[in-house]
């Protein structure tokens, strides 16, 4: 009996540590802009790069770097952790499988990053600490007036994690979100009431499909009502968000019997 119990535990305890919370992180950033006194010829070209690691700074996957051959040599602390050396971003040997890739940028950008909770071989990873690193260069020299490299930590699990950031030199309106597919004290199971949407993501309008539903409103991850109104049992209808910030949001039809809720992406 006691080997059993022991056993039993084990596999709680394991399951517990390797759990791997299906879910959507969006992180957003818009670009500080620079004085052209310190900037690669004068004018806005910089460069950019946006990856995942775990909290202790493994490599999980890149989503996003802009470099060219000429400034190839500004992005050392991406270039390393992606596999490659401190003096070649754009080498083969780093690890870009799935991210935005181009030439060095020549405009101060908003950027909107999103991650799937996989790495680069498309496995979901463990649940746990992570953090979303990025680095910007926008000089030759090597100051921390010209170049950022900064960490945003958060935890890939059951529960929504969000933020805003406090901006710094490199960037500002900075949100992170991470929003598990099934968020505690959401049902999204089907129930008597139902909806279908389309497209999702969206860049602001949702068509929304209804069935036996009375009751329309879209929360978002704090769990803020956004958006509300009576409906009929049948009905096609739209709902716009595209004044609304990006990221994730759940929609919820209701009747007397029951509710039904689904997870949206906004990414405009």
């Amino acid at each position: 009996m006691k080997k059993i119990f022991t056993n039993a535990f084990a596999l709680i305890l394991t399951t517990g540590l390797f759990a791997q919370t299906a879910g959507t992180l969006t992180f957003n950033f818009t670009e500080v802009t620079q004085s052209t006194n310190n900037t690669y010829n004068g004018n806005a070209q910089h460069v950019l790069a946006v990856w995942i690691q775990t909290g202790t700074g493994t490599f999980v996957k890149t989503k996003l770097r802009r470099v060219g051959n000429g400034t190839k040599d500004h992005l050392p602390t991406w270039a390393v952790n992606a596999g490659g050396t401190a003096s070649n971003a754009t080498s083969a040997s780093c690890n870009v499988v799935g991210a935005t890739t181009g030439a060095t940028l020549s405009s101060w950008t908003t950027q909107n990053i999103t991650w799937d909770g996989t790495n680069a071989a498309g496995t979901l990873v463990a649940d746990g600490a992570y953090r979303v690193a990025v680095q910007s260069a926008w000089d030759h020299g090597t100051t921390t007036a010209a170049t950022q490299t900064t960490y945003f930590n958060f935890t890939k699990g059951p529960t929504i994690d969000h933020q805003t950031p406090a901006a710094n030199v490199s960037l500002t309106g900075i949100t992170l979100n991470w929003a598990p597919t099934s968020s505690v004290g959401i049902n999204e199971t089907a129930a008597d009431a139902a909806m279908s949407i389309y497209p999702n993501p969206s860049t602001g309008i949702f068509n929304v499909e209804l069935k036996n539903a009375n009751t329309i409103k879209v929360s978002n991850t704090l769990g803020a009502v956004v958006y509300e109104q009576n409906v009929e049992e049948l009905l096609n209808t739209q709902i716009d968000l595209s004044t609304f910030a990006n990221g994730i949001y759940f929609i919820t039809v209701a009747n007397e019997k029951g509710s039904s809720v689904k997870k949206v992406m906004l990414n405009k």
